[in-house]
Order: structure tokens, then C-alpha cells, then sequence
């Protein structure tokens, strides 16, 4: 009986040593409350279905995580991996191949030009540019004296301007958990001008700027506030140009990259349903800032789940695409068209999906 008595008190003891830790241990954020609009949940036309269980999965042999996609004019697909490495495969999946390797970089965002060279937002090396035969060149780093500390995403326009977005000015890719539960506006959309050389801040004090996107006739160009549940637009032309407003709002989940098809529609990849854990916790600081000083895999988390959406130039939902248990699509971060067949990137999975649309 005495033994079993010190081991209860040793046990309420860690516990309150663990309490302790957890309430006075730095945190590594500083965050603000916010009070998160209500969601809807996947109801109506978001309702699940099974639209995306039978795509096609094209396994990587070697390597995982291909946020985004990109495919060139051969029909070859090529996908950025965790460990820096942009792979390529032939058009059937069974070629797979290292294009280029970005040292001590995290490729993301994918898109080629008019050259045919890759135009890439690493995570850590910036906005690049890969030429045909992988040769990189860094065509921006910073811009208004402040260095990119997440390089996103990037679409180009019929000019050549390179619009992309840096995800946060405080925290890089490893810690995305921490800028979303922060709640504070680290992020911008900027544009390079490849003819000039030069790069301008087109929005500033964005929620975790994330996946950016033209518009069919290149008059507004949105971008992904992942940490507000919303798309942004930023105008390029007409009366409104110079001017941002909101395209959507209150998302069912954590909006990712976004992608045009340039014939008015935009795909949105939904990597994970909101998390009811970081709702109810973004009006506490102080339980927001206990959860960063768990181990990430204590942390809220994605929830396993694949989620595409189509929209329309006026911001409608158009078309849904589910895989209600992640399986196999799940943690969907780009959606890409190309013809008829939408490619689906992921930055955790091992694979590379694609499916003909409707």
C-alpha cells in the first residue's frame, strides 16, 4: 500500500511540475485574441462526397511532400520535395527524375514562364528561377529592407511580372502553426518585374499570405489569407486599381494554394478543415501560447482529409471535390489544371494526384 501511495504522489507531483513548466516556460509566440467569424462546417454544397477516391495517385519512389505542381509543355510533372529537391516525371509517372536542387531550401510554389523556366518560391532561398537545364538563378530576397523569411506561392502574368507572396516576416515554414495560432499580420503579396529587376509590396499586413492567383483578364490578382479563413484581392486595373478588398470569406478551412485556370475559374486547395482545437483557442493568448511550447505533434493539427474547390470570378463555389477520410488524397495544398486533368499537390503525402474533371 505504501509503495502504491508513493508512486500516486510521484505522478502528482510530475503532473504538477509539467503544469508548472507549461505556465511559465517562455513561450514562442506572442499572440493576440481574435474571435473567429462562425463556420458553417461542410454542409450544402460543401457536403462531403467521393469525388476525389477514385484519382489517380502517382507514388513518388524516393521523397514526399510536393506542395505544389507545375506541368511543362512535354507533359512532364514536376513537384518540390522536403528535402529541397525539384523532382520531374514523365507524363505517366513512371520516369521519375532530380530536376535541380535547391542546398538547404524547401521549394513550394511552382509556375512556369513564357522562357520555360520554373519560377520557384522557396521557403528559405526566395524567389528563383530554374532553367531548363536546372541551372538556378535568385531573382529576389527581400524587398523595403526586409528579407522573405517564408517564400510562398506564385503566379505569372501575360507580361511577364512574377506575383507571389511571402507567408510571414517572422516565422519559416516549420513553424506555420505558430504564425496561424499568433494571429498577427506578418505577410504581404509582392511583384517582380523581370524586366527591371526590381520588386514592390503590393499588400502588407496579410494573415499567413499564402496561395496567389490571377484573374482571366489579369484585373485583380488574389492571394490566400490561410490564417483568416478568407481570399484577398488586390486590384491591377480599372477604377479600383491600388485598392484591395475581401473575395471570400469565412472558409470552411485553411485556404492553401489557389490556381486559375485563366478561363474563370480559380482552384482552391483546402489542406484540412478548421480545427474546432485553434478556434476556441485563438481568443485565449494564454492557451495559445501554452500549445507552443508543446511538441508539434501535440499541437492542433490538420485534420486528414482531401478538400478541392472550384470558384468563379465572383467569388462562388462552383465545384467540390472530397475525400472524406483522407484516403488516399489527404493534405491537399495545390490544385492545378492543365486540360482536363486537375494535378493535386500535397506537403506531407508521398504522391502526386491527379483526376479528369467533370
Amino acid at each position: 500500500m505504501k509503495g502504491l501511495i508513493r508512486v500516486v504522489l510521484g505522478l502528482v507531483g510530475l503532473a504538477a511540475l509539467v503544469v508548472l513548466w507549461l505556465w511559465l516556460a517562455p513561450a514562442k509566440l506572442d499572440p493576440v485574441a481574435w474571435n473567429p467569424p462562425k463556420s458553417a462546417g461542410l454542409v450544402g454544397l460543401l457536403a462531403a462526397n467521393d469525388r476525389l477516391e477514385g484519382a489517380e495517385v502517382i507514388s513518388l519512389k524516393d521523397g514526399h511532400g510536393p506542395e505544389d505542381v507545375a506541368v511543362d509543355a512535354e507533359g512532364r510533372i514536376y513537384g518540390g520535395l522536403q528535402d529541397g529537391r525539384i523532382i520531374r516525371l514523365s507524363p505517366d509517372g513512371l520516369v521519375q527524375e532530380t530536376f535541380a536542387t535547391i542546398d538547404g531550401g524547401r521549394p513550394l510554389g511552382l509556375h512556369f514562364d513564357a522562357q520555360g523556366n520554373l519560377i520557384v518560391c522557396d521557403a528559405y532561398k526566395g524567389l528563383l528561377s530554374v532553367a531548363p537545364d536546372g541551372s538556378i538563378t535568385v531573382l529576389a530576397t527581400e524587398t523595403d529592407g526586409r528579407p522573405f523569411k517564408f517564400t510562398d506561392d506564385v503566379d505569372i502574368a501575360s507580361d511577364g511580372k512574377i506575383y507571389f507572396s511571402d507567408a510571414s516576416d517572422t516565422y519559416s515554414q516549420p513553424d506555420y502553426r505558430l504564425d496561424i495560432l499568433e494571429a498577427r499580420a506578418h505577410g504581404r503579396l509582392l511583384v517582380h518585374d523581370p524586366a527591371t529587376g526590381e520588386t514592390r509590396t503590393l499588400m502588407d499586413g496579410l494573415y499567413f499570405a499564402n496561395g496567389v492567383a490571377l484573374s482571366q483578364d489579369e484585373s485583380f490578382v488574389l492571394v490566400n489569407e490561410t490564417g483568416r479563413y478568407r481570399i484577398s484581392r488586390y486590384w491591377l486595373k480599372g477604377d479600383k486599381a491600388g485598392n484591395s478588398d475581401i473575395f471570400v470569406d469565412n472558409l470552411p478551412g485553411f485556404p492553401d494554394d489557389i490556381s486559375a485556370n485563366r478561363t474563370g475559374t480559380f482552384w482552391l486547395a483546402i489542406p484540412s478543415p478548421r480545427n474546432p482545437k485553434i478556434d476556441d483557442a485563438h481568443p485565449k493568448p494564454w492557451l495559445k501560447k501554452i500549445y507552443s511550447k508543446l511538441p508539434t505533434w501535440m499541437q492542433p493539427s490538420a485534420i486528414k482529409r482531401g478538400i478541392v474547390l472550384g470558384l468563379n470570378e465572383a467569388g462562388a463555389i462552383t465545384q467540390v471535390y472530397h475525400d472524406g477520410d483522407g484516403n488516399p488524397v489527404y493534405m491537399v495544398t495545390s490544385a492545378e489544371q492543365v486540360g482536363d486533368m486537375l494535378y493535386l499537390g500535397s506537403l506531407d503525402a508521398p504522391q502526386i494526384v491527379r483526376l479528369t474533371l467533370d
